[in-house]
């Protein structure tokens, strides 16, 4: 028996509920798919910019979730070879937001039944009979679902990216040590964000209340992928790289300190390249991607979250013009879904071909040795306005 079904999110993380929230909003029901038994709300916490602050506004929730994420001032930078710093005040607003107070109020805001748990897709083919439309999902436990509107937000290995024909991303040797180093007295790093760029290692470090830390540590992936796979290796690890490149104290003493639970390592980086983004194919009929099912680019400028929610407002936004009334509420043209889902990915792809341009360009100038391709890198980060945030300062409109 086949449930059929008008607007599927396929994924429950922080893009899958923004869009199902946004969609709800204008009065549009989905029903998103996740995989997990509960909602994913594990992980620490994530910087949003203004323009994801903006989005968050028009999804009428940025005012509870402000209560409990803290402010962001300024970058330091310091490039510790070269003994030089600057300092780059935020002038919009950047704030760190427990990734779980993000996904528990979305959730709260949608209706009950929205979203379906340990539902987990394992193929998805279109419909071959000219009489139907959309696509049929068969989940893992031989389940089968149609969707006259398919959302992937399902994360960089998306079950409907490959639906759509995209190849799958590539990653980068780059690993990352994260966590948390509480500070039972107190820290003296004020609210500013520390970005340290030694040989060998990218240091991120941002307070989150005047007692506990964020942080990162990204180095060369080892060439032990063992070593990747144990938490305590990958810290002793870091530990050694940062004490034979003279690391400031206070930088080795974090990790050191740093609370065991909450460590963990990314052993790649995953990310679209740029030309592909900008080139590829988003769309099959009324079927689309969002978030890093569509760009993933990995963390380096800190707009993965904020882009995501970028995606969710304008894709709601689309598809609401695509839809009539009939008895009182809001139901779906599908007749023209596919042209809403057209525009929303030419609305989307410039900003996102951008970001993908940015993003790959910083992981690029903490890999390059060569000085032609470090000035080069420069060079672009310069016509782009990375290091004056140019690309916080964005808004995508009213949903």
């Amino acid at each position: 028996m086949e449930e059929p079904h008008g607007i599927i999110i396929v994924g429950g993380g922080i893009c899958g509920l923004a869009t199902a929230l946004a969609l709800h909003r204008k009065g549009i029901t989905s029903l998103v798919l996740e995989k997990s038994e509960t909602l994913r709300a594990d992980g620490g916490y994530i910087g949003v910019h203004v323009n994801g602050w903006r989005v968050l506004e028009q999804l009428g929730i940025a005012a509870e979730l402000r209560e409990t994420a803290s402010l962001v001032t300024a970058f330091h930078d310091v490039w510790q070879q070269e003994n030089k710093s600057n300092l780059v005040p935020v002038r919009k607003e950047l704030r760190w937001l427990k990734r779980k107070d993000l996904i528990e109020t979305m959730a709260k805001n949608l209706p009950a039944g929205a979203i379906c748990f340990g539902c987990h897709i394992a193929a998805i083919h279109h419909r071959a009979d000219p009489g139907n439309h959309g696509a049929v999902l068969t989940t893992h436990d031989g389940s089968i679902i149609t969707a006259n509107v398919l959302i992937g937000c399902d994360g960089s290995n998306s079950v409907v990216a490959k639906y759509l024909g995209l190849s799958a991303p590539k990653s980068t040797p780059r690993a990352f040590l994260r966590g948390f180093t509480r500070y039972p007295h107190g820290h003296a790093f004020g609210d500013h964000f520390l970005r340290l760029r030694g040989k060998g290692f990218f240091v991120g470090r941002s307070p989150v209340t005047d007692n506990l830390v964020s942080f990162f540590v990204a180095c060369s992936s080892p060439r032990s992928a063992d070593v990747t796979r144990d938490v305590g290796a990958m810290k002793q690890l870091v530990l050694r790289t940062l004490q034979d490149s003279e690391c400031p104290a206070e930088i080795t003493e974090m990790v050191r300190r740093s609370d065991p639970e909450s460590l963990n390592v990314v052993a790649s980086v995953w990310y679209r390249s740029p030309w592909q983004v900008a080139f590829a194919s988003f769309r099959r009929g009324a079927a689309t991607v969002a978030g890093d099912a569509m760009h993933a680019m990995g963390s380096y400028i800190g707009q993965g979250g904020s882009a995501a929610l970028e995606d969710a407002l304008v894709l709601a936004r689309a598809l609401s013009r695509a839809t009539g009334t009939g008895s009182g509420r809001r139901v779906l043209c599908e007749e023209v879904a596919s042209a809403a889902i057209g525009e929303y990915v030419r609305e989307r792809r410039l900003r996102v071909a951008r970001l993908s341009l940015e993003s790959f360009t910083v992981g690029t100038l903490l890999r390059a040795k060569s000085p032609v391709a470090k000035l080069a890198c420069l060079a672009i980060l310069a016509l782009l306005g990375t290091q004056a945030l140019r690309h916080t300062n964005y808004d995508c409109g009213r949903l």
